[in-house]
This record gives C-alpha cells, structure tokens and sequence, in this order.
C-alpha cells in the first residue's frame, strides 16, 4: 500500500507544479537551479585535492603578467617637465626676431570688389 501511494505521488509531481514552473525563467530548458544537490556541493574535500594543479614554468619574459599596475599607461607617461622663466630670459626672448613680418601672407583683399550699379538698395526691388 505505501508503495502504492508514493508512485501515485509522483506520478502527480510531474503534472503539478510550483506556480514559478509554470512561468518565467525557470521553465526555460536552459535552466539550472543556482542551489546545488548535496552530491554536488563538495565533491572532495579541499585539504585532499586529487589532482596536483600544475604550475606553468617558462621565462620571466613570456609570461603574461595579470597585474594592472605594470600595464597601467598613465603611470608609463614620461615624468611632466616645468620650465621657470627668470626676468632676464624673457627679455632676451622679447628682444629676438625670429621670423619677420613679409613672410606671412597678407590678411586684406589686395583687389577692389566690383559692385552691380543696379542694384538699388542692396539689390531688394521696392
């Protein structure tokens, strides 16, 4: 009899469900609960691991290096150089031609603009 019952009990367990089975994301077929079973939870315990991880050796110079410090650019910029001005090297730099005048071109029309004589009163009709 009680074997009876309890097949009848799960033969209901697949039909009826929780009402968040019915809908949402865990109807998808994708889904995995985020509790795992108690045979999954710790396979081994961590003091006896079964497998000895293995340590990559190789140069210094190949290996990637995950820390962010040593792949941060600002802190690679060359240091910011400062130059303080005395009074006597910013009159030697007012003093000092180092281009002329002539050699830029000439900012103003060197031509005359031609207007319409007809055009009476900036060229609108009354």
């Amino acid at each position: 009899m009680a074997s009876g019952a309890k097949s009848f009990l799960q033969s209901l367990r697949r039909y009826i469900k929780k009402p968040w089975e019915i809908t949402g994301p865990c109807v998808s077929p994708e889904y995995r609960n985020a509790v795992p079973k108690a045979t999954e939870y710790r396979v081994f315990c961590p003091g006896t691991v079964p497998v000895k991880a293995i340590i990559p050796t190789s140069d210094p110079e190949t290996v990637y290096d995950i820390k962010y410090f040593s792949r941060d650019q600002r802190r690679n910029r060359p240091p910011i150089k400062r130059t303080i001005l005395k009074k006597a090297d910013v009159e030697k730099m007012m003093k000092e031609t180092s281009f002329d005048v002539n050699s830029f071109p000439r900012p103003y029309l060197a031509t005359t603009i031609v207007e319409d004589d007809n055009a009476i009163g900036g060229g609108y009709q009354k």
